[in-house]
């Protein structure tokens, strides 16, 4: 057991069961409410593979890690956690597309994003099994890969008995570009650094920071290391929030285009580029390239800096307050809203679902209170954002809320920096990392939690590196929206996870 404040741990640390008993812990843990599956993966050795996975366990803030080491020799069929737990599904199918595992009962082991180095070349997007319904009353309909907007890559497949959807599959893996083993080919930190942003376009601060708080933990071996208090770690949670008040306009308005409510969207798209233009000022890119950097940074907040992003923020937060009046009170924007694209409760609970689209749903998993790390739970004491109704609207006033709930953090935040008397550190690019040990961060990005987990090698540079956006445990939930809806109504229940295609992709 561990937390999210702990910096590394050494790999001959970490319990290794054989499987079956592996399999009895995970699932133990995991029937619990509380606790849910946030990194699961494999790593190769001399002496066969070996299983990773952490259990965050929200009621108590611990972290478990434990693994398993399969015999080389032994190719028979495994038992799945994922009979036992259906959010496994997408780690394990991860684990058979990579590994070749076979898992004896696993109901839905279809490939996952089609890597060039794959266990089993002959699967490919071109003979992709979709699950299928015959009756004569049915139809398919096939929308992507490629979309008439300007998004990326992903194909959905609609069993439909008229307008009504039945079915939904969703198959992603069009831009598989291999982050993960770009991360471990490279001792480079800064080019890792680089990577770390590219995982997610809209996501940047919260990647690259998962990314530093790895390797900073890596490389402070046997320290607590959390920068709390400290101006770097307000300077990088200042980044974050505004990363999520910058998304969530973005949001408001593409929910409102996608309903014709032309208002709406043309107030959030220039609310938005007043937030992202601040970071360009702070950094130098919209959208903080550049800004999260590992053991220091070189754009430490001025004076002047600091007297832009709040009086731009109050600018937004004020004008943003009017829109979401104006929404609220506008009954053919509530029309569409309401009742539209519904995922209960216990469906997020039993697919795993995280962040927003949890919240959304009566699920409260927020990684700031649960497993806080930095200012969260010591200069900001966070009270997650929930609905209960599990709809667009649920979804959109999430957002709504998380706004001005952010807004607020980042002014408690600037308020304690004294950016006059402050002597930054310039990045470390050169720190030795800790040898034969593993690392790993939790952020909660503005769609949720965001794991990355580190492990080095005897020579001190990353052996396996795994990234798990929350997309990865969101994009069943779309599907389910949909489902007995009618299927005009799912470019707004997509638009309302807005879920990431190449987060999940790597």
């Amino acid at each position: 057991m561990t937390s999210n404040r702990q910096g590394s741990v050494k790999l001959d640390a970490i319990p290794c069961f054989p499987y079956p008993e592996f399999l009895r812990g995970m699932h133990g843990y995991l029937r619990n409410e509380p606790c849910h599956l946030a990194a699961y993966f494999g790593m190769p050795s001399e002496e066969g593979l070996r299983l990773f996975c952490l259990v965050l366990d929200d009621a108590s803030g611990k972290i478990l890690i434990a693994s398993s080491r399969l015999d080389p020799n032994d190719t028979s069929p495994l038992p799945s956690l994922t009979a036992l737990y259906p959010a496994a599904h997408p780690f394990e199918r991860e684990l058979t597309e990579q590994y070749g595992i076979c898992f004896a009962d696993h109901p839905w082991n279809k490939p996952l994003r089609f890597a060039h180095d794959r266990a089993d070349r002959s699967r490919t997007l071109n003979n992709y099994p979709f699950y299928a319904i015959r009756g004569q009353a049915l139809h398919e309909v096939n929308v992507g890969p490629i979309h008439a907007g300007i998004i990326e890559p992903g194909c959905f497949r609609f069993i439909c008995n008229g307008e009504q959807v039945i079915h939904l599959e969703i198959v992603l893996g069009f831009q598989h570009r291999g982050i993960e083993r770009l991360i471990c080919g490279t001792p480079n930190r800064l080019r890792q650094s680089v990577l770390s942003e590219s995982i997610a376009g809209d996501s940047v601060v919260a990647h690259a920071l998962a990314y530093a708080e790895v390797a900073e933990g890596l490389g402070e071996p046997g320290l607590e290391f959390d920068p709390a208090a400290n101006d770097l770690g307000i300077e990088r949670t200042v980044a974050l929030e505004m990363e999520r008040i910058a998304m969530h306009l973005a949001d408001t308005g593409a929910l409102c285009m996608d309903i014709g409510y032309q208002l709406g969207q043309v107030a959030c798209e220039a609310l938005r580029t007043i937030v992202i233009n601040t970071t360009q000022r702070w950094c130098g890119n919209r959208f903080a390239k550049g800004l999260i950097r590992f053991g220091g940074t070189h754009y430490p907040l001025t004076d002047d800096l600091k007297m832009l992003v709040l009086k731009n923020l109050n600018e937004v937060e004020t004008r943003y307050a009017e829109v979401v009046h104006s929404l609220e009170g506008t009954s053919s924007v509530l029309a569409r809203f309401e009742d539209c694209g519904v995922v209960t409760r216990t469906q997020a609970l039993r697919i795993g679902a995280v962040g927003m689209a949890a919240r959304a749903s009566g699920l409260v998993r927020d990684i700031r209170q649960t497993h806080p790390r930095g200012a969260y739970g010591k200069l900001i004491a966070h009270d997650p954002v929930a609905e209960n109704s599990g709809d667009v609207y649920a979804r959109l006033r999430v957002r709504m809320r998380e706004v001005a709930q952010s807004a607020g953090y980042v002014r408690t935040l600037l308020d304690t920096l004294d950016c006059g008397m402050r002597v930054a550190s310039l990045p470390d690019y050169r720190m030795a990392l800790e040898s034969d040990a593993l690392a790993f961060s939790l952020v909660e990005g503005w769609r949720g939690e965001v794991c990355h987990v580190g492990i080095t090698g005897s020579d001190g540079q990353f052996r396996q590196y795994k990234i798990c956006d929350p997309s990865l445990h969101n994009w069943t939930a779309l599907a389910l929206s949909v489902r007995g809806a009618g299927i005009s109504d799912f470019p707004i229940c997509n638009k309302s996870f807005n879920l990431s295609y190449c987060g999940h992709d790597l």
